[in-house]
């Protein structure tokens, strides 16, 4: 085990001089002790002291003035965050707490940046031992990194290999004064209970566990890491990149166990939550399985995992918003449509005249059936109905599929075609396209 200063000292050696450095300060003597190490930098870098304030206890104001007059007395730049960490409905307060927490601290960085947390083996114990019990794979054995990405820069926990007696000897040494939660003590948190309750017992019997754990977990993230490697190169074969939906008979062209390491990989390659093993053996049998003919649907929170033509789409569950019909104001770029479906007109050498855009009533409607629609370079009008087949348009995008209307007169249907009425090509012509964004 190195020491503290040396772990600091290595942890700054690869930060770059011009970048900003957060550290998570609470107040507690964990995060005490690791911006007291820092503030030895604090000349050669620009550091910034950040107290998160959760609203969730009366002290939390008084924390946060002592955690302003600690980082004054270093000389280190000093923010308090507000964050509104109350839990969502089935949500914990630690999740609450800790989404609320990271998110705030996430948009602090820029490009290069580094969030520095003070987490230590001991945390790291508790961490692998709660996902051990609540049945987590590779992933959630591996505990917490050293380093990994956050947001658009990095994070660094530069006192993971320490124990926690090391820290208390040195906050002891160094006089620090630091506040103490009172709810450490409550056991009704599962991580408390682990601390208080479990652990003492635990390395009484094995007083190296936390050492051990922490190299166990180590070997887990090795090996998840090259199963990351494997289960993305698998994902490239299945993988259908203009559309993000995975092509089926490819995949069940694979193992059982392939079969779920890929769909979790796709899962997370959307940036989605990974998918426990109920939902995935759902995604099969529901889904994958379903009869030829049916529309099959699972709904998850946000999305829903949806079968078309042989391929697996993973898509936004659409909240029920207001379909009648809407104006677009004359000289606006943007229309919003719902907090999911916005469409913009954008200045492009091929589309509507932007002057027939700009001098005609612009509206925009949702299908009610018989909609045709005239195309450049095809012969005759063609129903709507009958272009979303041809075009392998999944059925529950049609109904959600704007139509644009100039002067009454179907113009375009969504970003996908533009009437032969309103179509120009010249290259003297100033023209518009639309984008759709939010609910493909």
């Amino acid at each position: 085990m190195q020491s503290l200063s040396k772990q600091i000292d290595a942890t700054f050696a690869k930060i770059a001089k011009q970048a900003q450095i957060f550290i998570a300060y609470s107040g507690g003597v964990d995060s005490h002790v690791l911006l007291h190490l820092c503030a030895l930098y604090r000349h050669d870098y620009q550091l910034h002291a950040v107290y998160i304030h959760h609203g969730l206890q009366e002290v939390a104001e008084s924390w946060g003035l002592h955690c302003q007059a600690t980082a004054e007395q270093l000389q280190i730049d000093f923010s308090m965050l507000r964050v509104n960490a109350h839990p969502a409905p089935g949500q914990s307060p630690e999740e609450a707490a800790r989404n609320a927490r990271y998110q705030a601290l996430q948009a602090l960085l820029g490009n290069g940046d580094v969030l520095l947390l003070a987490q230590h083996r001991e945390d790291q114990l508790e961490t692998v031992l709660l996902q051990l019990f609540r049945g987590a794979g590779l992933p959630g054995l591996s505990g917490m990194p050293a380093q990994c990405q956050f947001g658009k820069g990095q994070m660094y926990r530069p006192l993971l290999d320490n124990s926690k007696q090391a820290i208390l000897d040195y906050a002891h040494a160094q006089n620090l004064h630091w506040v103490e939660d009172p709810t450490n003590q409550q056991n009704d948190y599962d991580r408390n209970y682990l601390r208080n309750v479990i652990l003492p017992s635990l390395k009484q019997r094995w007083p190296a566990s936390a050492k051990t754990v922490s190299r166990s977990a180590q070997h887990c993230a090795e090996a998840q890491s090259i199963l990351t490697e494997l289960a993305q190169e698998l994902l490239n074969h299945v993988l259908r990149t203009e559309d993000n939906t995975l092509t089926i008979n490819t995949l069940l062209s694979f193992t059982q166990q392939k079969q779920h390491l890929i769909v979790r990989q796709w899962f997370k390659y959307l940036g989605l939550k990974m998918p426990p093993q109920s939902l995935l053996s759902r995604i099969f049998t529901e889904v994958i399985a379903a009869k030829t003919q049916s529309d099959p649907a699972l709904t998850l929170a946000e999305h829903s995992v949806r079968r078309y033509h042989g391929q697996l789409y993973c898509v936004p569950t659409f909240a029920v918003f207001d379909m009648s019909e809407k104006q677009w104001p004359r000289g606006q770029s943007v229309l919003t449509i719902s907090n999911q479906m916005s469409i913009t007109a954008k200045d492009a050498q091929t589309g509507i005249n932007a002057e027939q855009w700009q001098n005609t009533l612009v509206t925009v409607r949702f299908r009610s059936g018989g909609e045709t629609i005239r195309l450049p370079g095809r012969q005759g009008h063609h129903t709507l109905k009958k272009l979303y087949q041809e075009a392998g348009i999944p059925p529950w995008q049609r109904t959600a599929m704007p139509l644009i209307y100039l002067d009454d007169k179907l113009a375009a249907v969504g970003d996908l075609w533009i009437s032969a009425d309103f179509y120009t090509d010249q290259t003297t012509t100033r023209c518009v396209r639309l984008v759709v964004d939010g609910f493909r």
